[in-house]
């Protein structure tokens, strides 16, 4: 196969984050192809279909996949997560590492007109994200204020030294709101989040839910003669079969993650007209996990979840759910945090006779029909892989008398369900560990991270006073040996306590068409602004 792969595991990436901030480098601007065109405009495909469109407020990837284009943050990162500079054209970093000066640019407006100021950064930080983004709450715990000396200086100050909030400044994971619009207002009802206003290459055009997005370029852009297309047209299609031959007859010309069934893959493959390619996944670290919701009494005894992640059958999964585009998971973080990731911990191998005998040691033994108790499985509706992971625990379940109900939903409903109303048994999804634990991790082993309406945060509702312990003293320290010992403590508890089960780590893909260039430029490949994109005559 001619898929393209610069390198799905990068050492570095982890090392790089303990070091004081004084010594993170200013990375080089990502290189574009020469000459690109103007004009034009390219049809991607996402699914399922975003609840709102402001990634500063759901964490989950179709959001990230819109708002990344609408939006910029302070920085991006190139492959090797050197920092690109966005919305700050520079900063300084206190030798002390509790001070970070940001030099904003100027003369950048947001799509109303408005001008972006120190003001909208101090608001987006201490207002938003640090309330209301799933991984704000641990990722700033520690920065206690947003100084604006003036329109286009902002100055971080933190209680604790906390290196890895550099890594969590890029748009799609930190965009820069407008305060104009949001303040005083219920910001999770406001209008704008599904009309969204933003400083990024692609303004808001219009959402008709089911059928399309559209975006189109921002004329008044601060980069330069960029964005280059005319216009970004998401088309919503749910059918997984339906975006392959629209990608196959050109109708679309680029999807990601989740476009297309992975038995499809090879034939794509061998398509000249299009790529298929693993570039620019560095930053979105994926790992497929199962939440046990612990406020339901059956999953009260450990013994009961070891059961059920027993008949867990990771090697199946691989080989005929993902197609070899995931390895089996043995610990929450994932292996591509070389530093922090251990297999030293607590194992669960496809065992249905150990799981019947946990069981039934645990009072659940099988009763005259044949059945011990019953249960629901949802999951998440971005993709086929998660069905089809339930589908095939169920079987599996149903061979030592557990009964599961398999719960479809669309995409709010599906959030709803899991992080508002917390009516589940146990939760099929996947979520990016990102480029440090403390950003991608925390959020679902914490207890101060169990919040209703905050999706793909602590839905397990776990709550352990030594697991918080470990979190909170990971989360500032800043040895890197001290630190390692910390995660792997982390993850021989989480794997113990069985809150959130890591399944697969999921290796994603892209599929385009080989006239659209300036892709995967960066660390964040679909969640990039798109910015350097354009279509070959």
């Amino acid at each position: 196969m001619k898929i393209k792969n610069i390198g799905l595991t990068r050492r570095g990436l982890a090392r790089s984050l303990v070091v004081p901030f004084a010594v993170l480098a200013l990375g080089p601007l990502a290189t574009a192809h020469a000459e690109p065109v103007h004009g034009g405009s390219m049809t991607m495909s996402l699914d399922p279909q975003p609840s709102i469109l402001v990634s500063a407020l759901n964490s989950s990837s179709p959001v990230y996949v819109v708002s990344s284009k609408i939006f910029d943050g302070l920085v991006s990162y190139d492959e090797n997560f050197n920092l690109i500079p966005r919305l700050a054209e520079s900063w300084e970093v206190s030798d002390d590492g509790l001070t970070i000066t940001f030099h904003l640019r100027e003369g950048v407006t947001f799509h109303d007109g408005e001008p972006m100021t120190s003001e909208d950064v101090a608001y987006t930080f201490m207002e938003i994200l640090k309330q209301r983004h799933p991984r704000g709450k641990s990722t700033f715990q520690f920065l206690e204020a947003v100084e604006t000396p003036d329109d286009l200086t902002a100055v971080f100050k933190f209680s604790t030294a906390s290196p890895y909030v550099m890594r969590a400044l890029a748009g799609a994971e930190s965009p820069i709101m407008p305060k104009h619009v949001y303040d005083g207002t219920d910001v999770m009802k406001n209008p704008a989040n599904t009309a969204p206003i933003g400083t990024g290459p692609f303004k808001f055009g219009e959402y008709e839910r089911g059928s399309h997005i559209i975006l189109t370029r921002n004329e008044n852009y601060w980069d330069g003669d960029k964005p280059y297309l005319d216009q970004l047209v998401i088309r919503l299609i749910s059918d997984s079969a339906s975006r392959a031959a629209a990608l196959e007859s050109g109708e679309v010309q680029y999807g990601a993650q989740y476009v297309i069934p992975l038995s499809d893959v090879a034939r794509m493959d061998a398509n000249p007209q299009l790529e298929v390619s693993t570039d620019g996944w560095g930053y979105n670290t994926s790992v497929n996990y199962m939440d046990f919701n612990l406020r339901r009494d059956q999953w009260q005894d450990v013994r009961v979840r070891q059961a059920i992640v027993h008949a867990i059958d990771k090697d199946f999964l691989v080989d005929n759910v993902w197609h070899g585009f995931a390895t089996p998971a043995d610990g929450p973080i994932t292996n591509r945090q070389a530093d922090f990731h251990t297999t030293d911990v607590p194992h669960y191998d496809f065992d249905l006779d150990k799981a019947a005998a946990l069981l039934d040691e645990a009072g659940y033994p099988v009763k005259e029909d044949g059945k011990r108790f019953s249960m629901t499985i949802d999951y998440s509706p971005s993709g086929d892989t998660y069905s089809q992971t339930a589908e095939i625990l169920k079987q599996n379940l149903a061979k030592i008398g557990v009964e599961a109900t398999l719960r479809a939903a669309d995409g709010p409903t599906y959030v709803r369900r899991i992080w508002t109303d917390n009516d589940f048994d146990v939760n099929i999804f996947a979520a990016s560990n990102i480029a440090d634990p403390v950003i991608g991790l925390h959020r679902f082993y914490w207890s101060d991270n169990i919040k209703k309406g905050v999706a793909y945060s602590n839905g397990a509702g776990y709550a352990s006073e030594e697991m918080d312990e470990i979190l909170e003293a990971a989360q500032v320290e800043v040895n890197l040996e001290k630190r390692k010992e910390l995660y792997k403590k982390m993850q021989q508890l989480a794997m113990t306590d069985l809150s959130t089960y890591p399944i697969v780590y999921i290796n994603w893909f892209s599929v385009y068409d080989k006239s659209v260039k300036g892709l995967n430029q960066t660390a964040l490949g679909v969640y990039e602004n798109f910015a350097n994109v354009y279509l070959e005559d």
